[in-house]
């Protein structure tokens, strides 16, 4: 049979909470009904029936008379209480939206929901009580010996504690408000911010109050928060306790307090506080009661005015505006709860025949209503532009709903048996579920393409690059013979802008869908390019350097660094990588990828790198080379003459070295295709870095400043004329 299992401990969290259950009726013979709580009750008839429990009254029980009138209706008078305009809005709404799922054809078509709905009294006790009402229907033509057991489900749309997470203890437990494990967290960081440092605390006594603070203990403990006191409080406790726990707070030195308490067991303490004339103190507030309207009455602002917490999120639901200005206590269909209602918002008894209404909020002060009396639509209870947990219970309704759809409109396989409030085809990784999760159709594939925005971007500064790198080489070779290019070596110079014009093209094959051929050639010309181009600058650094100590006494370097030594440090360095790349494609090349971690619906197209040591190998090396060029080009930066080539390859060197530095951590963090968009960006930053600050100033004085290309100004001979 079916078991309800309620943890007596967390009842207090109950108390806030809706309890939904979907009465599937079914007979159990051998099930018999011992007893039967007849509560007060909004009803509705339906084909599925839905529960609803709500704190309808806050009232503390006399526990003598309810031991002796347990089975009655004659204890509901011995109760102090009061009328809770939140919770009845809350009964509203679900009348609102079952009422609007049954005018819905495409959710329960056919299919009519009804709604009982009872009154927990904010009480532990009478929560079990309609608890066990719920779920112990029976069906008045059915015989009494008979039980209807339902599937039952609980949707709460206000219980918090973090307790109710565990499915080993409330399997059946869902809720449509977060868990207090991320409010115990955001109260930790309000307490930070504020720079608070000593405070006190209350709890209910309950699980929502212990588990509450103990999670916010464990966060601000970490923060160097020191929590002086905490104390506990209860609706139910006796004057004498909450007297204790006041004088706990006026012999502290605390003058900030968190109170992770429901709105009806805080209030005898905000009583007495109030009573006591106790002010200074800032209050932090849970969710359960900072919205609540009691705090910021005029006889308890003076005590809890300024409190602080964080509220549940707030929606609009115009909608439920008509559906609440249509609540009258003259038709027979509204009488449950509507008669306090009414007498609450306009001040008089409503009830035609009070005997009929056993439970009306009778008062010595209250006056029959005359019938021409009308609500006060600018009341607060009206106001549905900005509905925090009515929203929540209007979510829970709908999350049933959908439920019943799913279990009642499966497809029915061809033995005409229902396929299964489990059974599921788990797809290929190439494939994704439809919208109504019926068929399976094939994921979106995505890849950098050059029809998309940036990859055209990238494709123009690529092939920019390039034909710079084109011209640069033309005047180069136009202006050969002049001082600046023979000074520059020439033949390094042209080696090094075609290894740029290669670096400016490499960008090319990491753009569109990736091959077996693209992901070998993108990341192997990648690395020998850059290698030649690191290396031609290590030769003209090298140069730079041997040529200014040739200039000291008896110093023979520069004879022992021709062209020769050049082209054998540049074609070696590049050796070196071309072999780093060959062993790379034989033992584990780059290939084409299909990965699914980034995104669940797509297939993101991308080169797998194979082997990421040889990955790293290849981007280490060019490191290497750069480090050593920057060191060298760093250490001759000051060499005394007039054009000095060192200080310009030092700051392309500067430059390299940053792109690459911060390429690292962006391509290993950057998901899919902007992963290869990254890598791109890091090449042509780099390329245009060594292309600029290397060759934009010899051309600067080639093409504008021709009388500067001269050999005694290269030399520091020339000697300026005065106008």
């Amino acid at each position: 049979l079916p078991v309800i299992h309620i943890d007596l401990h967390t009842m207090g969290s109950f108390n806030i909470l809706l309890f939904f259950s979907m009465l599937f009726m079914h007979t159990v013979s051998t099930c018999q009904l011992h007893g039967k709580f007849e509560m007060p009750n909004i009803f509705k008839a339906g084909e599925i029936m839905i529960g609803g429990i709500f704190p309808i009254f806050n009232k503390q029980e006399n526990v003598i008379l309810l031991a002796r009138f347990r089975h009655t209706l004659l204890f509901m008078q011995n109760f102090l209480y009061r009328f809770d305009l939140r919770a009845f809005r809350w009964t509203q709404v679900m009348m609102f939206a079952i009422d609007e799922i049954n005018q819905d054809e495409g959710l329960l078509p056919n299919i009519s929901l009804g709604y009982k709905i009872m009154d927990s009294c904010a009480s532990p006790t009478n929560v079990l009580r309609a608890a066990f009402t719920l779920v112990s229907e029976q069906k008045e033509e059915e015989s009494t010996t008979q039980c209807h057991l339902p599937l039952t489900a609980l949707v709460s749309y206000f219980s918090t504690c973090a307790c109710l997470s565990d499915r080993r203890k409330y399997p059946s437990f869902f809720r449509t408000i977060p868990s207090d494990y991320y409010q115990a967290k955001a109260l930790a960081s309000l307490v930070k911010q504020y720079g608070w440092t000593w405070i006190g605390a209350l709890q209910s006594d309950n699980d929502y109050g212990k588990n509450g603070i103990s999670a916010f203990t464990k966060e601000v403990e970490k923060m160097g928060v020191c929590i002086a006191f905490v104390g506990t409080i209860l609706r139910t406790y006796p004057q004498s306790k909450i007297i204790e726990v006041v004088e706990l707070i006026k012999q502290s030195t605390v003058k900030v307090i968190l109170a992770f308490v429901p709105e009806g067991d805080l209030y005898p303490l905000m009583r007495e506080t109030v009573n006591q004339n106790i002010t200074g103190i800032q209050w932090i507030a849970s969710e359960a009661w900072v919205t609540a309207a009691r705090p910021s009455t005029p006889e308890m602002f003076k005590s809890f005015g300024g409190t602080v917490g964080f509220v549940v999120r707030k929606m609009a639901m115009p909608k439920l505006g008509t559906f609440l200005k249509n609540i009258s206590p003259y038709f027979p269909s509204q009488s449950t709860f509507v008669s306090d209602f009414w007498e609450t918002i306009v001040g008089c008894k409503p009830c035609l025949n009070c005997e009929a209404l056993p439970f009306a909020n009778v008062t010595l002060n209250s006056q029959m209503c005359t019938g021409e009396e009308k609500l006060n639509y600018t009341d607060k209870f009206f106001d549905v532009t900005q509905v925090r947990v009515t929203y929540n219970v209007y979510q829970a309704v709908y999350a049933i709903a959908h439920a019943i759809h799913k279990l009642l409109f499966c497809q029915r396989d061809k033995n005409n048996v229902l396929r299964q409030s489990a059974d599921c085809i788990l797809w290929t990784e190439e494939y994704w579920s439809n919208e109504r999760r019926d068929k399976c159709v094939m994921k979106m594939t995505e890849f950098l393409s050059n029809t998309e925005t940036m990859g055209i971007i990238l494709t123009a500064l690529s092939l920019f690059g390039a034909s710079l790198s084109v011209a640069t080489m033309i005047i180069f070779i136009h202006f050969r013979e002049t001082p600046i290019v023979k000074a520059n070596n020439s033949e390094l110079s042209s080696l090094l802008l075609v290894s740029l014009f290669f670096c400016f093209l490499c960008p090319l094959t990491f753009i569109g869908e990736p091959t077996v051929w693209s992901c070998m050639f993108r990341h192997t010309a990648f690395g020998v390019t850059f290698a030649l181009c690191i290396s031609c600058v290590l030769g003209k650094t090298i140069v730079v350097v041997t040529a200014f100590r040739a200039t000291l006494p008896g110093n023979k370097l520069a004879g022992k660094f021709g062209p020769v030594q050049q082209r054998v440090i540049v074609f070696s360095c590049t050796a070196i990588q071309i072999v780093i790349c060959v062993l790379w494609l034989i033992i584990s090349p780059p290939f084409p990828d299909k990965a699914l971690k980034y995104n669940n619906q797509k297939i993101i197209l991308e080169c797998n790198t194979g082997s990421d040591v040889a990955f790293y190998v290849v981007l280490g090396y060019i490191g290497i080379l750069s480090a050593i060029c920057s060191i060298l080009a760093f250490l001759a930066r000051k060499l005394p003459d007039n054009f000095n080539e060192a200080k310009f390859i030092s700051f392309s060197m500067l430059i390299f070295c940053a792109v690459w530095a911060t390429f690292i951590p962006a391509y290993i963090s950057s998901p899919g295709k902007y992963t290869v968009a990254v890598e791109i960006f890091a090449i042509l930053s780099s390329a245009f870095g060594l292309l600029l600050c290397i060759f934009v100033p010899k051309c600067y004085i080639i093409l504008i400043k021709p009388e500067r290309n001269t050999k005694k100004h290269l030399m520091g001979k020339f000697q300026k004329t005065s106008l």
